[in-house]
């Protein structure tokens, strides 16, 4: 199972504690309609197979996976403006790094250049010799 599908279960679940918890009902009918939106599976509607159980989650979200915030929790203009901030930051900091690797590929590239240039250029001058020792016996078997 994806790791998204198991964050959006995750939170549908966490929807039906609420939902119980205040007193509203399951509002299994909701639930279902997220379930199948986001399974795909027709039989989540009408609950005969239902395609994953929605219970109340025993363990942590597996490492790693971190659950969206919804726009209600951050509470003022200073913590958006350190979100902004903190984004900012990765995103310089990612391109930096980007900018370091396509420097040092665009280094290893005119350096394989260069060698290329060398080897050209010593095959070029055989070549010459060649052709002129080639003119010479050419000459001398004229005379």
């Amino acid at each position: 199972m994806s790791v998204l599908l198991l964050v959006i279960l995750h939170m549908l679940a966490s929807l039906e504690q609420f939902m119980l918890s205040s007193g509203r009902g399951t509002g299994e009918a909701c639930v279902q309609k997220l379930v199948m939106a986001v399974t795909g599976d027709e039989t989540a509607a009408t609950g005969d197979m239902p395609a994953y159980q929605l219970r109340t989650p025993t363990t942590t979200l597996p490492q790693g996976v971190v659950m969206a915030a919804s726009p209600g929790t951050l509470h003022s203009p200073q913590q958006l403006a350190e979100e902004a901030t903190r984004k900012r930051e990765l995103r310089l900091m990612k391109n930096r790094e980007a900018a370091r690797e396509c420097r040092r590929k665009k280094k290893e590239y005119v350096k394989c250049l260069e060698n290329r240039v060398a080897v050209l250029e010593n095959q070029n001058k055989t070549l010459i010799e060649e052709l002129k020792a080639l003119k010479d016996l050419y000459c001398h078997k004229a005379e």
